[in-house]
């Protein structure tokens, strides 16, 4: 077998070197050379990349068979929901999240959920046999039929691949495999890379379905070349303090399936568990009404929830008044509250503004513009506002509330927990009456106050 070469590639200007070396020659630029796979003779790759995206011919789009293969449930109804319905075969899923939150155990359960009616191989580098299958008996799992691996060689788990004939395996994780190929030691970007392709390559040629685990950097980004997110077919992050008992898996990629889909779970002595009714986890019921907090409703995917936003007001010591927020974006809050002050007459100029969402869920969506002022002109005032009333809507900078999508499933999530009142965007209001539900169509900031 020919020995494989091995150049450095720049990543400013892309030129290639034998040898490693501080600067690169052709842009002079310091410490961008990457450590790479040099192709074959002739200018073909003539094994690395073969088949890998079907076979090479020219076909009319009339002829394209579109009999899908079915979907294969992960035995967990909010994983499937995140994926997008289950499993797709030849598909290869990434999972992302901070150390301890639950990776290595949602797909542990996940595996032996399956392993009963598909053949299934799990793929550890970080943890022992012994470990995993104690973690299964903890977990009290029925796991007899699953097949474990430890390696970090690609080509060996691939070769043990093969020869087992799997359906679906996990590779646990992406940061401890290596792959012959390259000099440079394991959870390098050269070696993941390359280690992904390989692992890539091999699921789509062989229709294995594959999960991957990814390790996060401390700002919560997958670690690894951001191509890596590109090579595979879906990531998901898990997101959630690691002292609660709540996790949320995102999706924020997603070739056969909606993206941000939001799957909850709740961590138990025997596993992550899937909540039906998340909305009930993100409420908190207070005893009595209190100012500064809100009932919003929001979209994650195709599931409308109700979240409760709270807001904190109290006068500023600092030249510099602090603006914080949790769950929501930091510079959108900036200037929502110049809206409030340019439009609505409440000046926060010297308040420290604290937000929050409660249950450490996080919204990305304008629908939070509304409730998130709202709750801080409810702390600022000191006025509690009815538990029974929900709000959502996108606030602009002209002082308008402007409409959000699918209004009337959110109405109707919200009519579904008891709320009474709900204030919408004008454009929001439904044509038919919810019952039990008494709607406030708003067009601008202002009326929101004036009705409170």
């Amino acid at each position: 077998m020919a020995k494989t070469k091995i150049t450095y590639h720049c990543r400013s200007c892309g030129g290639i070197s034998h040898k490693w070396s501080g600067q690169c020659a052709d842009c002079g630029e310091w410490n961008t050379l990457e450590e790479g796979v040099a192709p074959s003779s002739g200018g073909k790759n003539t094994d690395r990349f073969q088949g890998y995206a079907g076979q090479s011919t020219v076909t009319s789009i009339e002829d394209v068979s579109l009999d899908v293969e079915p979907r294969r449930s992960t035995g967990l109804s909010e994983l499937d929901r995140a994926l997008g319905g289950g499993i797709v075969p030849g598909s290869v899923t990434l999972i992302g999240g901070d150390p301890g939150i639950g990776k290595s155990t949602l797909l542990l359960q996940c595996m032996a959920a399956i392993s009963a009616e598909y053949p299934s191989l799990y793929v550890t580098g970080e943890e022992s046999l012994q470990q995993v299958t104690l973690r299964a008996r903890r977990l009290g799992l029925p796991a007899k039929n699953l097949r474990l691996l430890t390696e970090t060689c690609v080509e060996t788990i691939t070769a043990h691949a093969k020869a087992d004939a799997p359906q679906i395996m996990v590779i646990d994780s992406i940061q401890t495999v290596y792959t012959d190929a390259m000099q440079s030691a394991p959870g390098s970007v050269a070696q993941v890379r390359e280690s992904a392709a390989h692992l890539v390559r091999f699921a789509k040629q062989s229709n294995i379905a594959m999960f991957v685990v990814g390790h996060v950097t401390k700002e919560g980004a997958l670690a690894g070349p951001r191509v890596l997110e590109h090579m595979v077919d879906t990531v998901l992050y898990f997101e959630g303090d690691t002292n609660s008992r709540y996790r949320v898996i995102r999706a924020i990629k997603n070739r056969f399936g909606a993206v941000n889909e939001l799957g909850v779970f709740v961590m138990e002595e025997t596993g992550l568990k899937g909540v039906k009714n998340p909305s009930a986890l993100f409420l908190s019921r207070h005893d009595e009404p209190v100012a500064g907090s809100v009932i919003m409703v929001t979209r994650e995917g195709s599931r409308p929830l109700l979240v409760e936003a709270q807001a904190l007001v109290t006068g500023s010591h600092s030249s510099y008044p602090r603006r914080v927020t949790l769950g929501l974006e930091q510079n959108r809050l900036n200037m929502l509250l110049a809206v409030l002050q340019r439009h609505a007459g409440v000046t926060l100029h010297d308040q420290d503004v604290f937000i929050n969402i409660v249950g450490g869920v996080r919204i990305s969506e304008t629908a939070a513009d509304l409730p998130a002022l709202l709750a801080a002109v409810s702390s600022y005032k000191d006025v509690t506002l009815d538990s029974k009333l929900a709000v959502f809507g996108e606030v602009g900078l002209s002082g308008e509330v402007r409409p959000v999508s699918n209004g009337q499933e959110r109405l109707q999530e919200a009519a579904k927990h008891g709320i009474t009142r709900a204030i919408v965007p004008h454009a929001n209001k439904p044509r038919a009456k919810i019952d039990g539900l008494e709607i406030i169509a708003v067009k601008r900031l202002v009326d929101a106050l004036e009705t409170l």
